[in-house]
């Protein structure tokens, strides 16, 4: 369970004799709105829908046998699955288009993150092709920490969803690798094929932080056999990563930026064959701006 951020619990008490204490309280909620940092419990309730009486369809006279169509609870129990199927973590469950801040401190930030959330919008907009298929490329957030990435790509799996109920999922990279790498106990539940047969099968697949994991062959490897899969069986791949495409350029002193900063480049993470693999899965959408969740707390702590 995520634990809430430090300091919420010191917001000020909402009452009517403190307006002050109450704007700033609905500001914080408002800010924090698409990041869950407590999970709230679910009540299990059985619930028998009315209108088809839990049998999942309709039937209309029309005098003859009749004509059935779906109900839409069955439709909406067909949604619950696929969002519980997409592993979004509860953090990012709340995140969407609308929730995505654009707000900046300067224009060319404010317009660098409404470019982001407009090519993303468009994106899902044309997944589906005329011929009637859906689209094989997928997108590559880049940027800084706390700029938005992987809300945006979550925004755009959650729409895929709800518009042409594909089947999606998120895999944090890191995390993948240390379960991976337990499989080779020998009382592990479950096998390494068994942990990537999902990561490669998925209709829609989020692969965050890529290149935060520290790089070696082993490494490379895993992540070869899932671009390497997906490229081939033309899934598309929404990735996310703080590492840029190139190197910025470089300066006359002796001091070398190391591999493992948010300015570093890609290449220093992933072996070339990956990177121009990479060129061809997803288009490129860099958000290059400040921490937004450090300002957020910088703001909080000023409440």
């Amino acid at each position: 369970m995520s634990p809430m951020p430090a300091g919420a619990e010191n917001t000020p008490s909402v009452s009517p004799s403190n307006p002050t204490a109450t704007r700033q309280k609905r500001n914080f909620a408002t800010t924090w709105a698409c990041y869950h940092f407590r999970m709230v419990e679910k009540v299990a309730t059985e619930k028998v829908c009315p209108e088809c009486e839990g049998r999942g369809w309709i039937v209309s006279q029309d005098g003859s046998a009749g004509a059935a169509r779906q109900c839409e609870c069955k439709l909406l129990d067909q949604w619950s699955r696929l969002q519980d199927h997409a592993k979004i973590p509860p953090r990012y469950s709340g995140c969407s288009f609308r929730t995505f801040n654009v707000n900046a401190d300067n224009a060319a930030s404010r317009d660098q993150l409404l470019q982001a959330k407009t090519v993303s919008q468009r994106y899902v907009d044309a997944f589906l092709s005329s011929e009637g298929g859906f689209r094989e490329s997928g997108l590559l957030f880049i940027g800084p920490p706390g700029t938005g990435k992987t809300h945006l790509a979550v925004a755009v799996l959650r729409e895929l969803i709800d518009r042409f109920k594909v089947q999606g999922l998120f895999v944090d990279f890191t995390s993948l690798i240390h379960e991976i790498q337990n499989t080779f106990g020998p009382n592990s539940p479950a096998s390494k094929q068994e942990l990537l047969d999902p990561v490669i099968e998925a209709e829609v697949l989020i692969l965050d932080e890529l290149g935060a994991q520290k790089p070696s062959p082993w490494v490379n490897e895993i992540l070869y056999l899932i671009m390497n899969a997906r490229y081939t069986r033309r899934l598309p791949t929404l990735f996310t990563t703080n590492f840029r495409l190139e190197a910025p350029a470089s300066s006359d002193h002796l001091d070398r930026v190391p591999d493992s900063r948010p300015n570093a480049a890609l290449s220093s993470r992933i072996s070339p064959s990956l990177l121009s693999r990479l060129y061809e899965m997803a288009r490129p959408i860099e958000i290059d701006v400040e921490d937004f969740r450090r300002e957020v707390q910088m703001q909080k702590h000023r409440i």
